[in-house]
């Protein structure tokens, strides 16, 4: 395991960090930002390029209701079977896009000479708590079950705002953040103060 990448945050006081990968789309993003607004939570989307590119305004939304964003590349890249030149490059095409100090290697697969060469421009941003919600194979019970179970103060939740995982992860958002609200706990983006230096 990479330990020099973020994968928690050090906190003791009950705060959780939501992040979404792979959008903005038209057809899932809108819905997760009014959630989101229902329970005042704020959260770090991990946007690909392309879909930045595709949908402006969608990604102005993100930013103008507060919410942080992170580069996830500009075509969703698996870190482990692409060249280092052409992964750079297309973080790189994403950053173009998405300003953002923060990066999330698409489906976590990223060697040990991209985290080193990415680390000098960005904090890379990986997760302790993963819903599932793109899993097939699992409910949206699961889904939901595998946030409630795993969450503490500091954790990174990993939903994503996609077609794929819509069904499940638009079940799973509010009933999770129902349940942590009411044990007082507040949503947060991901900013540097929370960041290792």
């Amino acid at each position: 395991m990479y330990r020099d990448l973020v994968w928690k945050i050090s906190t003791p006081d009950p705060v959780l960090f939501l992040t979404f990968d792979d959008g903005p789309v038209p057809e899932v993003t809108p819905q997760v930002l009014s959630i989101l607004k229902a329970y005042n939570a704020k959260a770090t989307f991990f946007c690909i390029g392309d879909n930045v590119n595709k949908h402006p305004e969608i990604y102005k939304d993100i930013l103008k209701e507060g919410h942080t964003v992170g580069n996830h590349s500009y075509n969703h890249l698996n870190g482990w079977k692409t060249k280092n030149p052409v992964y750079f490059r297309n973080v790189m095409k994403c950053s173009e896009k998405v300003e953002s100090k923060l990066f999330r290697p698409p489906y976590g697969k990223i060697t040990r000479s991209q985290s080193a060469k990415l680390k000098r421009n960005f904090s890379i941003i990986m997760w302790d708590v993963l819903s599932g919600d793109f899993d097939s194979e699992i409910t949206k019970e699961k889904c939901l079950k595998n946030v409630i179970q795993s969450a503490q103060n500091g954790s990174i939740i990993v939903f994503h705002d996609s077609i794929k995982a819509a069904d499940k992860m638009l079940f799973a958002l509010p009933e999770a953040l129902k349940y942590f609200s009411e044990k007082g706990f507040s949503f947060r983006a991901l900013t540097p103060d929370y960041l290792p230096e």
